[in-house]
């Protein structure tokens, strides 16, 4: 039996020596890429609306320059002393914008016609962030108290929205797949693995605006929309 297996050994040796390998033809070994199926998933709740944002501005014209930008800057002291009594924070109260300008000289409408001196115009607005926004209509009646030449908002939106996002960013996933499942049943073919998947977005505000000259201003918070979308490529089999 030794023997044997030697000699089979020796002729095993002496074929791949002598055949001539170069000439034989292997053909072509591949991979061909697996099947994928892109789907587009998508959930979205309603959450509480959680910040009233409010703007108050004051502007005041008169041909001396100074005493329009004093005028302005009394009231405008006046209002933030008002929101801060209210009970805002004082980092909740931000200037948005100043601005001191020179209107053209104007023809008084008096015979002789006249020039009259030119006209300075001053502005001062201040936004407002309400965390309560069960009291957007106590600031809104209180601002339209303080003699603010224009209030605008409230403006509402979203503080938190990380718990609401992660909870929708599975519950998007879980869409994605329930609508590949059917692409594949009905291709005969059976889901696989998830090979990407990639993110998308964001909270969507409703922003509805106030008009002046209420004794009592309704106002109701509503809620916002928090929305995912996921384009997630799945494994064909």
């Amino acid at each position: 039996m030794k023997a044997k297996g030697f000699l089979l050994a020796i002729l095993f040796l002496a074929g791949v020596y002598f055949i001539p390998w170069s000439r034989v033809n292997w053909g072509k070994i591949e991979f061909l890429p697996a099947g994928t199926i892109t789907v587009t998933g998508q959930a979205k709740r309603d959450e509480a609306s959680q910040i009233a944002n409010f703007n108050a501005s004051v502007t005041a014209s008169n041909d001396e320059k100074q005493t329009a930008i004093d005028e302005v800057n009394t009231k405008m002291a006046e209002i933030i002393q008002k929101v801060k009594e209210f009970g805002i924070d004082e980092k909740d109260i931000q200037t948005q914008n100043v601005s001191v300008y020179e209107n053209p000289a104007m023809e008084i409408l008096i015979y002789p016609p006249q020039k009259r001196s030119l006209r300075w115009t001053a502005n001062n607005s201040l936004e407002i962030k309400l965390k309560d926004v069960n009291r957007a209509s106590q600031l809104a009646d209180l601002l339209n108290a303080t003699g603010a030449t224009s209030v605008s908002g409230p403006n509402f939106s979203l503080d938190d929205t990380q718990e609401a996002e992660t909870a929708l960013l599975a519950e998007a996933i879980e869409n994605a797949r329930e609508k590949a499942e059917k692409v594949a049943q009905a291709s005969g073919r059976k889901l696989g693995k998830v090979i990407t998947v990639s993110e998308g977005g964001s909270p969507i505000g409703i922003y509805p605006t106030m008009e002046r000259a209420m004794s009592t201003t309704p106002i109701e918070p509503g809620t916002e929309t928090v929305y995912k979308s996921v384009t997630v490529v799945f494994e064909l089999r």
